[in-house]
């Protein structure tokens, strides 16, 4: 599985499905409009990426290294950690029929805060180099609780002037709102139903070129933030690590000691790095 293969994946994203994440991002308002069957299912799903599409979404936005700001430091550019679920998937009679979670990633879905009214996706992709996955890319071996998934935590950093400081909450990848089974089939649902409301968009427009996409990439929802997350946004200089770690295998210091320059063994790890430019 190389970085260059998703270029030719659609890419999607699950809003709203850790606890207090919406609030924390300043965007509850926003979704109040939108009613889920259950009090903590996520809110919706929306696009960052569709190859050929002929907006803004059609721009590539990924990368493994750097964040671009594109001269927009004074829109909150925030840091959102989260695991990117690589996924092959069946398209029949014009319906999502099946998502085959492949392999895992870190994932930084980093997004614009100004609350201006749009659609949530025009807050996520304003460029190349927008977004960040790790080349640590794990296989998944089961999709269930019963899979290697249930074993990884997710932990988030920015290193500024010199020091680092915790950004989002760590969090073990069960703890969504919505996995395995119960995403996926939420998923299906909503790439099949879900229409415009409030900064969701009605999704079917979006699989134009469905038959032609080796499968989608799917960002399952942003960690909540520390204290320090929550009020500093992006500033050109800072550099962000993402860790999708196995913490039966890996402890919380040797995360620190890597992030720190010390010789650490992460043998079963996604960890992205980016500079912010």
């Amino acid at each position: 599985m190389l970085l260059d293969d998703l270029k030719d994946y659609l890419g999607f994203a699950v809003a709203g499905n850790f606890a207090n994440h919406l609030g924390e991002a300043g965007e509850a308002n926003e979704f109040a409009v939108i009613k889920t069957e259950e009090k903590d299912a996520p809110k919706g799903m929306f696009p960052f990426y569709i190859k050929g599409h002929n907006s803004f979404l059609g721009t590539y936005p990924i990368c493994d290294e750097i964040i671009l700001t594109h001269g927009r430091e004074n829109e909150n550019l925030q840091v959102e950690a989260e695991v990117a679920l690589i996924c092959d998937f069946e398209y029949k009679d014009g319906k999502v029929v099946d998502i085959i979670p492949k392999y895992f990633s870190a994932f930084n879905d980093c997004s614009i805060r100004v609350n201006n009214g749009e659609k949530l996706s025009t807050k996520k992709n304003w460029g190349t180099n927008t977004k960040g996955i790790s080349q640590d890319i794990i296989e998944i071996d089961n999709f269930t609780e019963k899979g290697i998934l249930s074993k990884y935590h997710i932990s988030s950093f920015i290193k500024r002037d010199g020091i680092v400081y915790d950004y989002g909450t760590t969090s073990a990848v069960k703890s969504y709102s919505y996995f395995f089974l119960q995403l996926k089939d939420w998923m299906i649902n909503k790439l099949n139903t879900q229409e415009d409301c409030g900064p969701l968009e009605e999704l079917t427009q979006f699989m134009f070129d469905a038959k032609n996409s080796k499968g989608i990439l799917i960002a399952a929802g942003a960690t909540a933030y520390t204290d320090f997350g929550k009020k500093n946004f992006l500033k050109k200089g800072d550099e962000i690590f993402v860790y999708v770690y196995n913490a039966h295998a890996h402890s919380f210091v040797d995360i620190m000691n890597d992030m720190c320059g010390m010789d650490t063994y992460l043998g079963q790890c996604s960890k992205l790095h980016q500079i912010v430019q």
